[in-house]
């Protein structure tokens, strides 16, 4: 096998064209077969595979600089940049992280899980290499989707009008940008790159200039001319950016991208390459499905099929999914907005039976965010789900949009808390944080799958102001129907079980609450009394049965959220203003970024886990 032989970048340098096309199959098989045991982002890794070979071919990585975005795309550029072997480990603990890390390789250029940061961040490098004299070549891969972002516009605004040495891979593996491709546009982009091509043009625009003419007018007719020729093209809003386009090229022919390659490192300015590939090119499932395999767990390589586990139970996305639903046919002013995420949020359903009135508007969460004021002035009432680490990139949206004029607009915050084995840039650890701070905001967060419908009942006739509703990823909890809450009031707590002593109240956060009732149990064998209240909203908090817990004499708090701002520093905070003079720990995560793992795994080594709560607690009331 070829891909023995390959470790390093300089080792396909080795190889002929031919031997490249057969070694891009085997690294997609490398892929699919380790992807199936670890589960990852795998549609959009196998289409980039001679994208990634061809790019790194070409450059003199890691001496030039590859950023890639989001890093859905990047399997076969960690398997060809020395951690073949290290691959099967993907996204466990310990093991390599599912997206591009600089701690992890010096061929990762900057660390990256949230979309449209790539061409930013290549054109600081860009600047970066200009102001310190080095001759690098910066080359940022973006995916097509990641083009409804923003930032990405933002980015591709400044690099036209700053003029430098920038290239801009657009990966369009959803034929969203054009559908047309063939060997005459294959042939144009070859020629349209090379040397003669672009001598000519920039000698006719030198010629035109010295002419005793009008020069803008000539210019103009000139651009013109050569803009005619492109008039189909996709190419003419990047020109029109400052970009020399060249595209739509055929991303899994590997002559014809090695060849553009080549022909752009010659080139000066800012040169955009638009691609198209195939998602889940070269394994048939995810090529007839690749939403499905987008993002994956673990599945069977022969019929493609995923692998659930034996105990099937709802997650809580789906639980929200079929309550929305369920809104929405009752009430015809609710609306459902999410960003690219109609799948991972659960909201396909709703999209599938209200199609107009379920938004998906692409990775662009501040403008999902904005829509909703919008909406919310209408007096329509909606319901915008979207995941925690996400909705930090509308912040300032929430505060200035939403917060501000107090509008009803509800927020269903997914994956809050631990989120697992997408690692750092995906836990959902700080929502709490970030949301308490913001006045008028009302934070809720519902224990399991029942409270949690129930709160959306709730937030949905609540309009005195903007309402966040947090939960977590993967199966929802289904607590004993003893501690079912019957009435759910603004600010007001439920005591799920009281016990006979004052040694321990627990204060639990959403899906903590099932932690805080094994830790009941435990400490139950040690005679130790606990009493568990399920601190349904974060904020406004329940400040009457806060004061009568001064008589417990010990009092925590458990939440998935860092310490710093969280729920257990308000209710200390209260403690401190109130004189309540109580033993006191809050069980949060600590003031780092969490990295990839299980949920399981994390929370035991972040003091979480029932068994670690309830040893302290002893320790505590020893």
């Amino acid at each position: 096998m070829l891909l023995e032989k390959v470790n390093y970048p300089s080792d396909l340098k080795k190889l002929s064209v031919k031997e490249l096309e057969i070694l891009a199959d085997e690294v997609r098989e490398y892929i699919i077969r380790n992807v199936s045991k670890t589960g990852g982002h795998l549609a959009s890794s196998l289409g980039a595979v001679e994208l990634t070979i061809a790019l790194h071919y070409v450059f003199e990585t890691p001496e030039d600089k590859l950023v890639w975005d989001v890093g859905h795309q990047t399997y076969a550029h960690k398997i060809i940049t020395g951690r073949k072997d290290r691959f099967p480990t993907l996204r466990q603990y310990g093991g390599l992280s599912g997206f591009p890390k600089r701690e992890e390789s010096p061929y990762d250029t900057f660390n990256v899980g949230h979309a449209g940061t790539s061409i930013s961040a290549a054109l600081g490098m860009a600047l970066g290499r200009d102001l310190t004299n080095s001759s690098d070549h910066v080359v940022a891969i973006i995916g097509d989707g990641s083009l409804s972002c923003g930032i990405a516009y933002e980015g591709l605004d400044n690099a036209g009008y700053i003029d430098t040495d920038l290239v801009v891979v657009v990966n369009d593996n959803n034929m969203s940008i054009s559908p047309s491709l063939g060997s005459l546009s294959a042939y144009l982009s070859k020629k349209m790159s090379g040397p003669i091509y672009n001598r000519l043009r920039d000698e006719v625009e030198k010629v035109i200039e010295s002419l005793p003419l009008p020069k803008e007018p000539t210019l103009k007719i000139a651009r013109k001319l050569e803009e005619s020729f492109k008039f189909f093209s996709p190419g003419l809003l990047f020109e029109e950016l400052g970009f020399k386009y060249f595209g739509p090229l055929n991303g899994h022919k590997l002559e014809d991208l090695i060849k553009i390659f080549e022909n752009v490192k010659k080139l000066r300015g800012p040169i955009l390459i638009h691609v198209v590939t195939k998602k889940g090119k070269g394994y048939k499932p995810a090529e007839d499905n690749p939403s499905l395999f987008h993002g994956i767990g673990k599945f069977d390589v022969e019929s493609g099929e995923p692998i659930k586990s034996k105990t099937v139970k709802k997650n809580c996305s789906s639980v929200f999914g079929d309550k929305v639903v369920e809104i929405m046919r009752k009430r015809d002013d609710v609306v459902a907005i999410t960003a690219a995420m109609l799948l991972g949020t659960g909201l396909q359903k709703a999209k599938n039976e209200f199609p107009d009135r379920v938004y998906d508007v692409g990775i662009a969460e501040q403008h999902a965010v904005t829509m909703a004021g919008g909406l919310s002035i209408k007096g329509i009432k909606p319901i915008v789900a979207i995941y925690s680490t996400f909705l930090q990139r509308a912040y300032d949206q929430i505060i200035h949009d939403i917060a501000l004029q107090n509008l009803p607009v509800i927020f269903a915050i997914d994956r809050a808390g631990i989120v697992g084995d997408d690692g750092e840039t995906h836990q959902g650890v700080f929502d709490i944080s970030y949301l308490r701070a913001v006045p008028n905001m009302t934070i809720i967060a519902p224990k399991d799958s029942y409270e949690l419908e129930k709160v959306l009942e709730f937030a949905v006739d609540y309009n005195d102001g903007p309402v966040a509703v947090r939960y977590p990823r993967g199966t929802c909890a289904t607590i004993d129907e003893r501690y079912r809450i019957e009435k759910i009031e603004i600010g007001k707590w439920q005591t799920l079980k009281k016990a006979e002593n004052d040694d321990v109240a627990i204060l639990a956060v959403g899906n903590c609450n099932e932690v805080a009732l094994k830790v009941e149990e435990e400490l139950a064998k040690s005679n130790v009394g606990v009493t568990i209240v399920n601190a349904l909203f974060v904020k406004p908090m329940d400040y009457e049965l806060l004061r009568n817990l001064s008589k417990y004499k010990v009092v925590v708090t458990i939440e998935e959220n860092v310490k710093l701002g969280g729920f257990g520093e308000a209710v200390a905070s209260f403690f401190m203003e109130e004189g309540i003079g109580v033993k006191f720990r809050s069980f949060a995560l600590p003031d780092i970024f969490i990295e990839h793992g299980s949920q399981e795994i994390l929370r035991d080594k972040y003091g979480l886990s029932a068994r670690k709560i309830s040893e302290y607690i002893l320790h505590l009331t020893s």
